[in-house]
């Protein structure tokens, strides 16, 4: 934390902080009680998986994708999977589609329980970490380490591994588990089940900031389920529209302040992905019980405060844990691990559900089976631009704050999202300059909202 010399000019800057993925910045500009600049900015080294995929045979890209993020390594498996299944005209269901199911359970759960308890509870309740919250709330951090583990040992079976899966293939599996394996599973699935909604209630205790914005929420929408694999994708302002349309109505910008590029709407306007907008846009597929437990704790959907994505993750995780044991119960091994594979020229379009929102993957593969082109767009890129709305929205109330506190406010509501920067363990630097009118551009201005803080 240091100040400038200049007495008109209140500089913060942030350096080593953990508890999200990756290293970020924030600038800000003030003049009196008005916002002049706001730059959310993302500083990861270029990663060059597209660049690379280039010439490999598409039956590796499964395994080189999963690297991109040691936290979410099943959706980039999934996502690459289904983009050349439909480059190969081939369909991937039944007993090996339930499967692929059940993996994606044991992520959502594994990387919902790591960010509601170790990265963004510490927030609300006023500690600097886990570590330091576990000393209170000793109960409630070993029931989530007890959760993860559960999802961790479902990426593990079904994974082969917890981090970087490596039985996943384009078609299926290299290898299916018996009903034995999945039997074992079951049961401690269902013994974490009480802590699950214990959880959920305990975070409608939590205090809310009241930041209602008005967000055009983007997730898979699925006729008939909670989507994670496929579905068409749809807004909350009326498009549906197949995967394969993804690039006619969504676009990556490069702008000057961020090496990440930043996604947006063809038509200019930001959207939100995730667990509060697949939650907005699917709430009518969930089962009675957990919409009974909604009702209990009076959370409404849809819901626009983005503070409460840590119930949606919420609600989320108990969905994938039943939804995980039910999958389990109706399982039977199917005849092979895999669907046969023919390869073809062609063009596929992917886009799954990762826990932080939607994963989009193109692939042109040639007809030697090598990958021509590949374009992948992550879920945080997305978020950037909403990011930076939030942030010109709230900073605003917080201008009376002294300079800690309101740095403290902008990074909790940036972890609202859980941004996957990097596999780096460094977060925010925030900048926050108050100029006098000499100093001063064009102002921003604050944007009007519903809510206060």
């Amino acid at each position: 934390m240091s100040n400038a010399s200049n007495p008109e000019t209140r500089v913060i800057e942030v350096h080593n902080l953990a508890r999200v993925e990756g290293e970020g910045s924030l600038h800000l500009k003030i003049q009196g009680n008005r916002i002049t600049d706001i730059r959310f900015g993302i500083f990861e080294p270029p990663r060059f998986f597209e660049a690379f995929l280039r010439g490999r045979s598409f039956e590796e890209v499964p395994d080189i994708t999963a690297r991109i993020c040691g936290i979410c390594p099943v959706a980039y498996q999934m996502s690459s999977c289904t983009a050349i299944e439909a480059a190969m005209n081939v369909r991937v269901d039944g007993q090996l589609r339930s499967l692929r199911r059940l993996l994606y359970c044991g992520e959502w759960i594994e990387s919902h329980v790591l960010h509601m308890f170790f990265l963004h509870l510490p927030d609300f309740l006023g500690y600097e970490s886990a570590i330091s919250m576990a000393a209170d709330h000793k109960d409630l951090v070993v029931g989530a380490l007890r959760l993860k583990k559960a999802g961790n040992e479902i990426v593990r079976l079904l994974g082969g591994r917890e981090v970087h899966p490596i039985n996943v293939r384009v078609g299926g599996f290299h290898r299916v588990p018996d009903r034995g394996e999945l039997d074992a599973l079951a049961e401690e699935l269902n013994a974490c089940r009480n802590f699950a909604i214990d959880a959920i209630r305990f975070l409608a205790t939590l205090n809310y900031p009241d930041l209602e914005m008005d967000y055009d929420c983007v997730a898979l929408r699925h006729p008939k389920e909670v989507a994670m694999l496929d579905g068409a994708i749809a807004t909350s302002r009326g498009l549906e529209i197949p995967i394969s349309q993804f690039p006619d109505h969504f676009e990556e910008v490069q702008v000057p302040h961020s090496t990440a590029l930043h996604g947006r709407l063809r038509n200019g306007g930001t959207y939100l992905v995730g667990p509060l907008a697949r939650l907005n846009l699917n709430w009518d597929l969930y089962p009675p019980a957990i919409k009974k437990l909604a009702d209990e704790i009076k959370f409404t959907v849809p819901c626009r405060n983005q503070f409460k994505s840590i119930l949606a993750r919420g609600f989320e995780t108990l969905y994938a844990l039943d939804h995980a044991l039910e999958l389990i119960n109706a399982y039977e091994p199917p005849s092979e691990p895999a669907v046969e594979i023919n390869v073809r020229e062609g063009v596929g379009h992917g886009c799954t559900e990762a826990p932080r929102g939607i994963l989009y993957h193109r692939y042109e593969i040639g007809a030697d089976g090598l990958v021509k082109s590949a374009t992948i767009v992550p879920p945080t890129a997305q978020n950037q631009p909403q990011i930076e709305a939030d942030l010109a929205a709230y900073t605003p109330r917080l201008l009376s704050l002294p300079s800690e506190e309101m740095t403290l406010r902008c990074e909790h509501l940036i972890r609202n999202y859980d941004p996957c920067i990097s596999c780096a363990t460094h977060f925010l630097k925030v900048t926050v300059d108050r100029l006098d009118s000499s100093e001063a551009g064009k102002a921003l201005g604050a944007p009007s909202t519903n809510g206060s803080l």
